[in-house]
């Protein structure tokens, strides 16, 4: 075990956290942050009091004194050039979703980490989560039996789902289902996805945001097993204040149905009336403690460099949750299944397509 030096691209709301997260962690020496907003970057100095404050990503990167770099910057198309600089500069990264915005992109990646042993891994933070690991428990354990399927709902608000879709065009299966996919692979391994069947639902979001309100998704494994992901990005204000999810994982043996819905708090004032909180995906600081699985995922990958540890969440299995999303895309378009892996003509399109939302 030693100290390690840390580098934070990104202080946004979930660089933030990991940047805050950090600055408590006594297995950080050094904290360098890089952010391009001046009043975030003086709030978020306040907060963390790092070694180093920067409006230039690059010189981070280009620090031989830090040994890895969280990249948490947005719009999502910064991932891909961010990461592969910290790559190829010997740095491990933790990079938030997603891992980058064509396949090929991704693939680069995984083969600069792989050549260089670095440790890379993607934020899928739900797997941090109390309720996840129990259900990932279960399987593992056989109290299930054989699993036959699983269904995942996750709905966030009109409010967050707009500001998503205002910075990036990545569809709901992309930036919200993508959480659940790689869940349920994880729970599912060493099973893998064959084919996957996909439909957008449009509603409010169409004319303002021209994305669907949400998108279902139905993937079949290798072995039969049912994947079923219902992702939302239109709730009404009121119910919840950020996200809601329901989960069910059938088997043999038995069956988990998890309430991840966060009604179990109900805050009820004169001025704002009924409000849900503790909500959030990402979960938020409460004082001296933390409500959700960001902060045990940044310390994760804090110890697992400091400590020369595996990664929970390992790339290339994050690429199978891409390359699904990216399926799910091409199949809600042409309103039928598409089988995996991907042939080079659906990878063509899924190129062509990003290469126009960027244009």
């Amino acid at each position: 075990m030693r100290q390690i030096n840390l580098g934070i691209i990104g202080t946004g709301w979930c660089g933030g956290i990991r940047a805050v997260t950090a600055s408590r962690s006594p297995l950080v020496a050094d904290l360098h942050l890089a952010e391009i907003n001046p009043a975030r970057r003086a709030e978020i100095t306040g907060l963390t009091d790092p070694t180093y404050v920067t409006e230039h990503w690059q010189e981070l990167v280009e620090n031989p004194g830090l040994d890895a770099i969280v990249v948490s910057a947005t719009p999502e198309d910064l991932h891909y050039p961010m990461t592969k600089a910290a790559l190829e500069a010997g740095k491990h990264v933790l990079l938030e979703k997603p891992m980058a915005v064509t396949l090929a992109e991704a693939d680069e990646l995984i083969a600069l980490a792989e050549s260089a042993n670095l440790k890379f891994t993607i934020g899928y933070s739900q797997r941090f989560n109390d309720k996840q690991a129990m259900i990932k428990r279960a399987i593992n354990d056989g109290t299930l039996g054989n699993v036959t399927s699983i269904l995942l709902s996750r709905h966030i608000t009109r409010s967050l789902g707009a500001k998503i879709s205002s910075r990036t065009k990545l569809s709901p299966a992309a930036m919200e289902a993508t959480h659940d996919l790689d869940f349920a692979f994880w729970c599912l391994e060493p099973r893998r996805p064959v084919r996957v069947y996909s439909q957008n639902a449009w509603g409010v979001r169409a004319s303002t945001l021209g994305s669907p309100d949400t998108q279902y998704l139905v993937v079949t494994m290798d072995d039969g097993v049912v994947v079923t992901v219902g992702a939302g990005m239109s709730l009404p204000p009121g119910y919840p204040n950020a996200s809601t999810t329901w989960m069910e994982v059938i088997g043999t043996e038995g069956a988990v149905l998890a309430d991840a819905s966060h009604r179990d708090i109900v805050l009820n004032t004169v001025s704002n009336g009924v409000q849900f909180p503790l909500s959030t995906m990402p979960g938020e600081f409460v004082d001296h403690v933390y409500s959700g699985p960001m902060e045990r995922e940044t310390t994760h990958f804090i110890e697992a460099v400091a400590c020369d540890r595996p990664v929970l969440v390992e790339a290339r299995l994050a690429r199978v949750t891409m390359e699904v999303y990216l399926a799910a895309d091409l199949s809600a378009q042409r309103n039928e299944v598409v089988h995996l892996p991907l042939s080079e003509e659906d990878i063509l399109q899924t190129q062509a397509e990003t290469a126009l939302s960027r244009a």
